[in-house]
């Protein structure tokens, strides 16, 4: 075991955090948290720090988390911690790249920066990146260190459909499809959308025969759910055999499983980034090496 080195993390991800500890045999510790009537949050790290500690915390429902972030990061350095280093398996904010009306805010610009601010590297996996290629172009060069999913769950695919289509919903999943089918040795297509709203797209899948085949769609993350669920009906008019979904960040709100189900959704299937019923695969070995690789 590492004893110039802890991996610190909270007790919602307990499970993740467990297998990441034993994946980079190195001891683990709970940040203890204390909310106050008036919202505010008291933490308690253990105490002294080593000289590298390592801060697993998913971003999904971002805004208390990201305070707790600011909070513990210039704790640890009190405490003794010389290198610090986030594992982020879901990075928020990141699709708000460029204004799309006078005054808004590019929310992704300035997380990464307030993030680079604090810590040594920050690892994630998949972020939802649309018009930068790489984590450089908003963090110190090298701060920002992606990860991806994609090989994972096409090798989970190709198990278990082992001649399945996978189908990219729109131009931006294109890197993650054709990484998963490569690593399952399956065929795939990407189709195109058009983004109306929160809530309301226009989709265009490929023009591939899926007549009497079984279809998997993947996505980096799905949130509504309502681009698959779209796209699950339009392949099943077409004629597809089955229709099944694989994505890196369940970030699945209220009904939206339920609502995937009912449109036809065979299984579901998704990375454990994020905590939810679909898990399928894990992400800590590849932290693990992401991790590796920097020291």
């Amino acid at each position: 075991m590492t004893s110039n080195t802890m991996l610190l993390a909270f007790d919602d991800e307990r499970s993740l955090a467990l297998e990441l500890a034993e994946a980079l045999n190195m001891p683990l510790h709970f940040i203890v948290r204390h909310r106050f009537p008036d919202g505010e949050m008291r933490l308690v790290l253990p105490t002294p720090l080593p000289e590298t500690v390592l801060i697993l915390r998913g971003l999904q429902q971002p805004n208390d988390k990201l305070v707790e972030l600011m909070i513990a990061a210039p704790s640890a350095r009190e405490l003794g911690a010389k290198r610090l280093h986030l594992l982020s398996p879901y990075l928020a904010y990141m699709r708000q790249d460029m204004a799309f009306t006078p005054g808004e805010a590019v929310s992704q610009r300035h997380i990464a920066r307030l993030l680079a601010g604090q810590f040594d590297h920050v690892l994630t996996i998949d972020p939802h990146l649309h018009r930068i290629n790489s984590l450089d172009e908003v963090m110190p060069q090298g701060c920002g260190v992606t990860l991806s999913a994609a090989r994972l769950l096409g090798g989970w695919v190709g198990a278990r459909v082992p001649a399945a289509l996978l189908i990219g919903p729109d131009e931006e999943s294109a890197q993650w499809v054709s990484e998963a089918a490569l690593a399952a040795g399956l065929e795939h297509a990407i189709g195109h959308k058009t983004r109306l709203g929160d809530h309301q797209v226009i989709l265009a899948l490929p023009e591939v025969a899926v007549g009497g085949r079984a279809v998997v769609l993947l996505d980096d993350m799905a949130s509504t759910g309502r681009t698959l669920i779209g796209s699950a009906q339009q392949l099943l008019q077409r004629g597809a055999s089955s229709v099944d979904v694989a994505v890196t960040h369940a970030l699945f709100n209220s009904d939206a499983l339920a609502n995937l189900k009912a449109a036809g959704v065979r299984h579901v299937w998704s990375s454990n980034s994020v905590a939810h019923a679909s898990n399928a695969v894990s992400v800590a070995g590849l932290l693990a090496e992401g991790w590796r690789k920097l020291k």
